[in-house]
């Protein structure tokens, strides 16, 4: 069976077991596990800021960041299909007393005419205040684009002159990273606080980041524990971490060749495809994934008539040309 429904499928490799039973580990919740502090500090540094924190998920780490530049009752800022919106069951809400407000765009970007219209300053004790814009990079449900820098560098000039601060999903940022070349740092810039996964393109078995100032990972710290997110000797996945950074981001560029012959097979432009997730309408989707299943690729039904694939560490060329005569016949192409 090829499995495209998500790169959180990932098994990890022998050499990374093989790392993470090397690994030398302490109590995190007292700051002691070496492992853990040297990856924290190593993501920091790439991004160029002052400190970040590991967090076993993804949606637990955007938690922690939005609400280190959001206060109950404020609200922040972002496309209708961000992740942070429609995916993370409303725990920004839920946990953090955060409200939203949205703009739609086809390809996820930053509509910065729509921000600028939809800012609320502080009005007094009458209506809601914007306190921060999220943008998420690449984006999951536009089909993995990735927003221009120059639009990110625009958003945060606009931010600098109202105070507004921002708020980076880039779980896959990575890729955003490999199919443009753009540094890290770069895209570091441009926020104030940013979230990173290590458990999706780059195959680690768990493990996100929260990245920024050294108070607002502090104060994130006591927000973990509180979410029962304290762990203790987690060196054994940081490690993980550690030598997925080392050994996987550069193959990311496999994953992002699979997944165009992929979009090339449904019928896509294969310019259209710009990293490793291809998002492809459908009107029968769910009959069109049973149909796939049925002959040994999975794929998932992100929508009634929507249907994603997203390639990965475990799907080597032949499986995804295998997988794309799969679903061109499929598709009657």
């Amino acid at each position: 069976m090829i499995d495209l429904r998500s790169d959180t499928l990932t098994r990890p490799t022998a050499a990374m077991r093989e790392a993470m039973a090397r690994a030398e580990v302490g109590d995190d919740v007292y700051g002691e596990d070496p492992t853990v502090n040297a990856l924290q500090e190593r993501v920091a540094e790439l991004f160029g800021h002052e400190a970040a924190l590991f967090t076993p998920t993804g949606s637990m780490a955007n938690v922690l960041a939005v609400a280190s530049v959001v206060s109950p009752g404020e609200e922040v800022l972002c496309e209708s299909s961000a992740h942070i919106a429609r995916a993370e069951l409303g725990a920004h809400g839920a946990i953090s007393g955060i409200t939203m407000r949205t703009w739609t765009h086809p390809r996820g970007h930053v509509d910065l005419a729509a921000v600028e219209s939809m800012h609320a300053p502080d009005m007094g004790p009458f209506f809601v205040r914007t306190a921060a814009v999220s943008v998420e990079n690449t984006h999951n449900f536009a089909g993995g684009t990735v927003l221009p820098v120059d639009d990110l560098r625009a958003l945060r000039a606009w931010a600098d002159g109202t105070g507004t601060r921002i708020h980076l999903d880039g779980a896959r940022l990575w890729n955003a990273h490999i199919a443009t070349g753009t540094p890290l740092a770069d895209y570091g810039r441009v926020a104030d606080v940013l979230a990173v996964c290590l458990s999706k393109g780059l195959g680690a078995p768990i493990g996100s980041l929260m990245v920024g100032t050294a108070d607002a990972i502090a104060e994130a710290r006591v927000r973990r524990k509180r979410l029962g997110g304290g762990m203790r000797q987690v060196g054994v996945l940081a490690a993980a971490g550690a030598y997925a950074l080392d050994h996987h981001v550069e193959r990311l560029a496999d994953d992002h060749a699979h997944a165009r012959l992929l979009g090339e097979a449904l019928g896509l432009d294969p310019a259209t495809v710009e990293t490793n997730i291809v998002v492809v309408e459908r009107p029968d989707a769910a009959s069109f994934v049973e149909r796939a299943a049925a002959e040994g690729v999975r794929i998932a039904a992100v929508g009634p008539r929507t249907v994603r694939l997203v390639t990965h560490l475990d799907v080597s060329s032949a499986d995804a040309e295998r997988a794309a005569v799969v679903l061109s016949r499929l598709a009657g192409r």
